[in-house]
């Protein structure tokens, strides 16, 4: 089984690559999604105990983490210990599954794949990009964020053009969803054919 990374900065269209990825058929485990579920679960007691407050109704309330993570961005590495082996955990579930179901490929889409050196664990890259200016436009209508916080979420990414230069294959989101998808299914009927 083919096991494929799929990662882009913030507002270049990874979700919505991953949800074309989905509709044709690929299974996806999502970082994102697992840890919104970890947030609601496993992750609550140990966050909580090491930034105390951030839990509300047996959740941690991503604002508020945000908001510590902003004031305090040196202890960002401290949540990255928490959640990470707990992600990892996810991610090999969810790939044991499809391996034992028979999937040929599945795709992890991993935000910080690069950052964390998750390629390690993947046999090919898919990065998705799009120019700077739809990049920020698309960031700055994000429901509570600032200039301030686009920045602190930049300095922590791997230049786009670095991961351009890493990836097996690069989508680019700047056209429309049909130019977007049909490059996304050039990359399925090339997978599945070998």
């Amino acid at each position: 089984m083919i096991i494929v990374g799929l990662t882009g900065s913030i507002g270049m269209g990874k979700s919505t690559a991953a949800g074309m990825f989905r509709e044709l058929g690929v299974p996806v485990n999502d970082a994102d999604e697992v840890v919104h579920e970890l947030y609601r679960g496993e992750a609550v007691a140990p966050v909580e105990a090491a930034f105390p407050g951030v839990a509300k109704d047996g959740a941690i309330d991503r604002a508020e983490l945000s908001r510590r993570l902003i004031a305090a961005p040196d202890r960002l590495a401290e949540l990255e210990r928490i959640v990470h082996p707990l992600v990892r955990a996810k991610e090999r579930e969810f790939i044991a599954r499809h391996k034992a179901a028979g999937a040929p490929f599945v795709l992890l889409d991993i935000p910080l794949l690069f950052e964390t050196k998750a390629e390690e664990r993947v046999d090919r890259v898919v990065v998705v990009t799009c120019d700077p200016e739809t990049q920020r436009e698309r960031v700055m209508k994000r429901p509570g964020m600032t200039a301030e916080k686009f920045a602190m979420i930049r300095a922590r990414q791997v230049p786009d053009s670095e991961k351009r230069a890493r990836a097996d294959y690069i989508v680019d989101t700047s056209d429309s969803f049909d130019v977007t998808r049909q490059q996304i299914r050039a990359i399925v009927d090339q997978l599945r054919s070998g």
